[in-house]
């Protein structure tokens, strides 16, 4: 058989990666968790379920910041243990394609190129392809013709707008805006209104359960402790507050889209206009945005099927098929 290939969507809050050999998409936490400063402890959805609860001698982190690189060794070793585990420990040499964000600079980019040549994972040849054309793949999108196409990608801690048209990106636009300031922003309103302090996996919670509560009208149970007296408890958070506290950031990302927008040569934005907005990332599907933004720019909304794969599911794509290779290049200067 060919050399396996791999495709790997590095997201700040989830890693996806992609195997040739089993056709199988694996997503895990992108978190890492280390004894005493220097022992794996463990990694992936493990070390997540130590978040906000491990002693003072587990440190547990996201090696990701911002959609790029913070902490290149253990997204190294993350890497590596990953890929060992889809290879079932063999080992075996492989092609592996990246995703990597449009809007960063050239040294940010080159980190994911070196992260894969220095984890330690046999790579015989490694792609690189922007993260916005392999969403365009994954939503089902002939991103090789001429069509203008508008991509929003809202992730953990970023959200990039991308316009594609002839497998390239004609615009891009990264803001620090996601899924954790969601979070955040649910965490100071019930601080503020119920003087309780939640975690974050609590807020989190609270956001993805969001339109199933609305549903039922029910409010959400949160468990948190009283700044008052100090002591754990029980609260009823009912969800237009949690509604009011996302209107911000909704309105950032909305904002930001028309920016997009204003920018666009005629010609694309009449294909925009017609075939609307693709709406994907893994913080996308919070209730309501999409119709914020289908409300703020005039324009149909499309909402993928499957948002936290997207990406991952475009680099299938380019691995299985031919003619997408093109989408995927070298970074110049490192060809192996």
């Amino acid at each position: 058989m060919a050399t396996n290939a791999f495709g790997i969507d590095l997201g700040t809050n989830n890693i996806k990666i992609y195997s040739r050999s089993d056709d199988h998409i694996m997503v895990e936490k992108n978190m890492i968790a280390i004894e005493n400063k220097n022992t794996l402890f463990a990694y992936g959805d493990s070390a997540f379920e130590m978040y906000e609860k491990a002693p003072n001698n587990i440190h547990i982190s996201y090696p990701l910041s911002n959609g790029v690189i913070a902490d290149i060794k253990n997204m190294e070793l993350l890497v590596r243990y990953f890929i060992s585990d889809l290879q079932r420990g063999s080992g075996k040499p492989a092609d592996f394609f990246i995703a990597v964000p449009t809007d960063v600079t050239e040294v940010e980019k080159r980190a994911f190129y070196d992260l894969i040549r220095d984890a330690g994972v046999k790579a015989k040849k490694i792609m690189v392809v922007e993260k916005a054309v392999a969403d365009g793949l994954g939503l089902d999108i002939d991103v090789k013709n001429s069509q203008g196409v508008l991509v929003v990608n809202v992730g953990y801690e970023t959200t990039e707008i991308s316009i594609l048209s002839l497998g390239g990106i004609v615009l891009s636009r990264l803001i620090k805006t996601g899924g954790l300031k969601f979070d955040e922003a649910i965490r100071a309103a019930v601080r503020k209104e119920f003087s309780l302090i939640i975690g974050g996996k609590t807020a989190e919670t609270v956001k993805i359960s969001l339109s199933e509560l609305e549903k039922s009208g029910q409010g959400a149970v949160v468990y948190g402790r009283d700044i008052v007296t100090g002591l754990p408890v029980e609260r009823e958070i009912p969800t237009k507050l949690v509604d009011k506290s996302l209107e911000e950031h909704f309105n950032t990302i909305v904002d930001n889209v028309k920016v997009i927008l204003e920018r666009t040569p005629p010609e694309l934005a009449a294909d925009i206009y017609r075939h609307g907005i693709y709406l994907t990332g893994g913080a996308s599907q919070v209730s309501h945005l999409a119709e914020r933004l289908g409300m703020g720019t005039g324009l149909k909304i499309n909402v993928s099927e499957d948002p936290m794969t997207s990406v991952v599911a475009g680099l299938s794509k380019i691995i299985k098929d031919d003619n997408y290779k093109s989408v995927a290049y070298v970074i110049e200067g490192m060809s192996k």
